[in-house]
């Protein structure tokens, strides 16, 4: 569906972070750096039915603000955003577009779903920025959960804020739990960042989604080049002398909760294994490092997911094999 004419792609920054981390206050300083004779626009996602953050935002001529409001637009049904975005750009043709998840939001997510084919002419993604409160790193309830964990996984650049009310070690440790993903890290004090140090363009052409393992052998070798976006699929990179992998599979199917721990629970020499799965004990979260494994019940996932981190190559057909037959009914 084509939902814009061509133009010259916009830089996207998408500022996300955890609730109260300082994601408007960084946004109002960097707004304040806009060129005046170039338009801005933000688009805001409240999680509530009452949006307040707009109301914090330059109102003046220049800023475009439009909010989106009752629920998670990372998560929820793409076509609210895709018409409210549609829209925005049409309407304000901004120069530089700024995106504000809810501090609830997957802004993972958000990013797969703005590099989709039809937004490419028209949005320039740049890197991801997630701001993390530097007051609550000592905080390990706070930072392992797993809503805290996903969106820190999505950053390309992650901003410190109260960084006076945060220590050296709490930060140090956070860094070394993140550095097989390679991110950039920046202080701030009151949201003082220089927009120079966000403009990045988003990596993600490393990134290629491929059928499961399995079907990969059933497809012909001329066609090995497509990008398959449907699910199930799986994907593999590596960096930094890291390699992640990760597979997307659809809600419907059920996993054996404890044949699925098992598995999980045999692997070795891994750095990280998070997961969340649809099993016949409910829907549980596995949250695995080398010091604990932890695994809990959870509210209903949009799907099943799991992503390994090992610093080492690893046969993961035999491994994606052995997830397969953990599924439930797997003809069904």
């Amino acid at each position: 569906m084509k939902i814009l004419s061509a133009s010259q792609a916009i830089p996207v920054h998408i500022i996300s972070g955890f609730l109260g981390a300082g994601k408007t206050t960084l946004l109002k300083h960097l707004l304040q750096q806009k060129p005046e004779q170039e338009i801005w626009a933000v688009l805001m996602n409240e999680f509530g039915q009452i949006g307040v953050d707009q109301q914090l935002l330059p109102q003046d001529q220049g800023y475009a603000v439009k909010e989106l409001l009752g629920g998670c637009l990372c998560c929820s049904s793409q076509l609210p955003m895709q018409i409210a975005l549609s829209r925005l750009l049409s309407e304000v043709k901004p120069d530089r577009l700024f995106i504000e998840p809810t501090g609830l939001g997957h802004p993972g997510q958000l990013l797969e779903q703005l590099t989709e084919p039809h937004w490419h002419n028209h949005l320039n993604m740049q890197a991801l920025v997630t701001v993390v409160d530097g007051s609550r790193l000592h905080d390990r309830d706070w930072t392992q959960q797993n809503l805290y964990a996903d969106q820190l996984k999505a950053a390309k650049i992650v901003v410190i804020s109260h960084t006076d009310l945060m220590t050296a070690a709490a930060l140090a440790q956070l860094q070394a739990e993140y550095q097989p993903y390679a991110q950039q890290w920046l202080l701030t004090e009151q949201g003082q960042l220089n927009i120079e140090q966000i403009k990045q363009d988003y990596q993600g052409s490393a990134r290629k989604i491929q059928p499961l393992l399995k079907q990969q052998q059933m497809i012909p070798s001329a066609d090995t080049s497509v990008v398959i976006q449907q699910m199930p699929y799986h994907y593999v990179e590596s960096a930094q002398g890291y390699q992640v992998a990760g597979w997307k599979l659809p809600k419907r199917w059920q996993f054996n909760f404890y044949d699925l721990l098992d598995l999980l629970c045999e692997q070795k020499d891994w750095l990280r294994i998070k997961g969340i799965f649809h099993t016949d004990q409910g829907w549980k979260s596995f949250n695995f490092n080398p010091e604990q494994f932890n695994y809990q019940s959870v509210d209903e996932g949009i799907d099943n997911r799991l992503e390994v981190i090992y610093q080492q190559s690893k046969d993961w057909l035999s491994f994606e094999t052995a997830l397969m037959q953990c599924r439930i009914d797997p003809e069904k």
